[in-house]
């Protein structure tokens, strides 16, 4: 089944959606802030940062930076002054909303409330099922996904992608009451996208919602969620060159208005006497307190200019510059992809991978060092999920090794014991790319691994 169905491959007016239409010509695509950025090395030298780490926070958009600038000297309170500024302001932040709900073609209904970021939207999702539902989810989630429930199914990594469709269509069929589905649209390890059209119909058969983590996915693709029949979606502007503090969650208002009030405070009510009267509007429900009005106008601003671009020419660079990194690391003996479905399976530009004989701390912290290359380390917030590529990757090489006539008999062990994640702490390296990744940074980290293996 392919994945490729997980964003709408049709014009808007085709679909019957509820996004805008895209341009009609494609803009030149924007910069970033600190692309000039001189970061130290060692022996003293300065060079040009090679920001490879784009899936844990990216850069900023310098049309969100003026976004920013433009809002700064009218910035005052929403909703509640009667001031000028304070009504310019009110607008800007519902316009914002408007525009993040037509940027993933929300439903004109869905419910936009702006958050902190994706941990922040899925919890507050959590706090709001009805009593009783029980959610479904993969192993294969960040934490934020997987952490939040209170009555949850968890599913093992699936072996491809139909078997991900198989295994939710057998645990949403033996759950009783409500149920919830949550799975992410790319995965935060290793970029491959999930099938979510699938799964969402699933879902909808078994009469279960959907949650989706788009939160590595908007960054690099067009999402369309009244197309896909999604329930809910999440993501983090400091994912989307939004840096500024806020995410979203959009969706379906009606278990939102009747959950608990995210926070309790001003804002959230509509009056306040002997008894409280909440608002039953889940927008302002949920964002009680002066909102981070700059963060959402950013958020937006990020919206408007990934549109403006136009995704054709996004993606086509983008899958350019990974398809280079990927041959480049495939090319270098002891450097190792992890994949769960494969290196054909489609992805955004997000790869993680182990180097024989180093550790992924060590491995980067030299490419900072020396090489002036920043990459992630660690378990990215997956843990389950990096454990079991890692004893995958480990159990694929030590047979590998076994079956060449005893030739590396001796090395088996060690690269066994290195990648088998036995003790509960080995770790990937991570590199994300996207606006202002270039072939340079590309290349130069090909060659700082070349170094690193040949030493």
């Amino acid at each position: 089944m392919s994945t490729l169905t997980i964003f709408d491959p049709v014009p808007a007016q085709a679909s019957g959606e509820t996004q805008a239409p895209a341009a009609t010509a494609s803009r030149p695509i924007p910069a970033v802030l600190g692309a000039d950025l001189q970061v130290p090395v060692k022996g003293g030298r300065l060079v040009g940062y090679a920001n490879l780490d784009y899936a844990a926070s990216a850069p900023c958009l310098e049309p969100v930076s003026a976004a920013v600038a433009a809002a700064l000297p009218a910035y005052s309170s929403v909703h509640r002054g009667a001031g000028y500024a304070s009504q310019l302001t009110t607008a800007r932040y519902e316009q914002a909303r408007h525009t993040v709900r037509a940027f993933v073609g929300a439903r004109p209904d869905d419910a936009v409330i702006f958050t902190r970021n994706t941990t922040d939207a899925t919890n507050l999702l959590a706090g709001c099922l009805p009593a009783g539902t029980t959610t479904v989810v993969f192993d294969t989630e960040h934490h934020a996904s997987l952490l939040p429930w209170a009555k949850s199914v968890r599913l093992a990594p699936p072996a491809f992608p139909g078997e991900a469709v198989r295994a939710a269509d057998e645990a949403l069929a033996g759950i009783e009451g409500p149920k919830l589905l949550v799975v992410t649209a790319a995965s935060n390890v290793t970029g491959e996208l999930w099938p979510i059209a699938a799964l969402a119909h699933i879902a909808r058969r078994h009469g279960a919602r959907i949650l989706v983590d788009a939160a590595q996915l908007v960054p690099h693709r067009r999402l369309n969620l009244t197309a896909l029949d999604l329930d809910y979606v999440a993501f983090s502007g400091h994912k989307l060159y939004a840096p500024f503090g806020a995410g979203v969650l959009i969706g379906r208002r009606d278990w939102l208005a009747a959950g608990e009030p995210y926070l309790k405070g001003g804002g959230a009510v509509r009056s306040v006497e002997d008894d409280v009267e909440w608002h039953d509007d889940p927008e302002p429900r949920h964002e009680a307190g002066t909102p981070n009005v700059l963060g959402a106008i950013a958020l937006a601003a990020a919206c408007d200019a990934l549109t403006a671009t136009g995704w054709t020419a996004l993606v086509r660079e983008e899958e350019r510059l990974l398809a280079r990194l990927r041959s480049g690391l495939a090319s270098i003996e002891g450097v190792r992809e992890l994949s769960l479905w494969g290196d054909d399976h489609p992805r955004v530009g997000i790869v993680s991978f182990t180097v024989d004989g180093h550790s992924a701390r060590e491995v980067a912290e030299v490419l900072s060092g020396q090489y002036g290359i920043g990459v992630r380390d660690g378990k990215f917030c997956a843990h389950p999920f990096v454990r079991h590529l890692l004893i995958a990757a480990a159990e694929r090489r030590s047979s590998a090794v076994e079956s060449d006539a005893g030739a590396n008999e001796g090395r088996s062990g060690r690269d066994h014991k290195h990648a088998d994640c036995e003790d509960g702490t080995t770790s990937a390296v991570r590199a994300s790319i996207g606006i202002g990744t270039t072939q340079e940074h590309v290349d130069r980290l090909v060659e700082a691994l070349r170094d690193l293996v040949s030493r």
